[in-house]
């Protein structure tokens, strides 16, 4: 296909501005006829990358596999599935409390208005590694104001709190931590060897770059409720594929789930829909210089994996930078609208 010089080339550029220490990308279409891995740095697929975000779609699958057993439904209420004492005071907006308002639905789609919970550990994980339990991350939500009620509008508002509560309540209905339940419900079926959860500060972990600085966080990475896996280019692109080709459960619900809301700023490029973004690339933002959308998640350490249904192209890698978490999202806006 016409398209490997033009992805090599984009890579190349990508690889070679300041701050990428090493990269790793494999595009491949539905059948497979069209494949290509490029690595820098030392990185190929088979290295090992900290999937960030990316680990989003994993615990989405999971949602949705429950959802495909009638384990659990989107339409429920979280309070069917979570203790009181952890509900109590999550999300009072406007003098209405609206905790035990919430369902399975607003966290997953990102509606839930409830803050982020996490930015406010960063000043001290900038300068060393701390444990950041559940409990820590709901202390803060709570001492902070929720941006909307639930469900409100059109607006999203990304919090790293929604996909927390829906782990919990995965260990909750499957009564299995979330390091089983990925082994059983997608690593095993998909044959995925090299992708786990770390749980144990002596689990290994990946260099994740902060420009040119390596930073070691095993503990936080390994935190309670986490569910940021370890996984490889190759593994993810398996996965990946399996995700919006039915394997893992049926691509009937994407209907469902394909109602998105503009994110907040800055990430004002992005909408999100049940679990996962989307990225227009025929509208003003992009000066209507590409077609379709691209649908996947990206990473806050550079880890990218997105489908692109109008060339019918899976892009799936990490540029392992945490000082811009935009990385990704320009890289494969700029790929896509290029690929004509």
């Amino acid at each position: 296909m016409k398209y490997r010089e033009m992805i090599e080339k984009m890579f190349d550029k990508r690889t070679g501005s300041k701050n990428i220490h090493e990269a790793v990308l494999i595009v491949e279409n539905s059948s497979g006829d069209f494949y290509m891995d490029l690595g820098y740095g030392g990185r190929d697929k088979q290295s090992p990358i900290f999937l960030a975000s990316v680990s989003k779609l994993f615990v989405t699958a999971c949602i949705l596999i429950l959802q495909e057993q009638k384990k659990l439904s989107l339409n429920n209420h979280v309070g069917d599935y979570v203790e009181k004492t952890i509900l109590d005071g999550i999300h009072t907006y406007k003098g209405k409390d609206y905790s035990q308002e919430l369902k399975l639905s607003d966290l997953l789609f990102q509606t839930s208005g409830l803050p982020y919970g996490l930015e406010c550990f960063a000043k001290q994980l900038s300068k060393k590694d701390i444990e950041i339990t559940f409990e820590d991350a709901l202390q803060k939500v709570k001492a902070s104001t929720p941006h909307f009620a639930p469900n409100t509008g059109k607006r999203a508002n990304y919090s790293d709190i929604n996909f927390r509560l829906l782990c919990h309540i995965i260990e909750k209905v499957t009564n299995l931590p979330l390091a089983k339940v990925y082994q059983e419900y997608i690593c095993n079926p998909l044959g995925l060897a090299k992708t786990y959860l770390p749980t144990k500060s002596d689990d290994f972990i990946p260099d994740i770059y902060y420009k040119s600085e390596i930073l070691k966080r095993p503990k936080f990475f390994s935190s309670s409720n986490n569910y940021d896996a370890i996984s490889t280019a190759n593994d993810l692109m398996r996965f990946l594929k399996a995700f919006w080709g039915g394997t893992l459960f049926s691509r009937n619900v994407f209907e469902k789930l394909s109602i998105y809301k503009k994110l907040q700023f800055p990430m004002g490029l992005m909408y999100y829909g049940g679990g996962y973004m989307q990225i227009p690339l025929g509208n003003i933002t992009t000066l209507f210089m590409g077609k379709g959308e691209l649908i996947g998640h990206a990473g806050s350490t550079g880890s990218l994996a997105f489908y692109y249904p109008q060339k019918d192209l899976f892009f799936v890698g990490d540029f392992n930078q945490m000082a811009d978490p935009g990385i990704p999202i320009r890289f494969i806006m700029r790929l896509a609208m290029a690929l004509k």
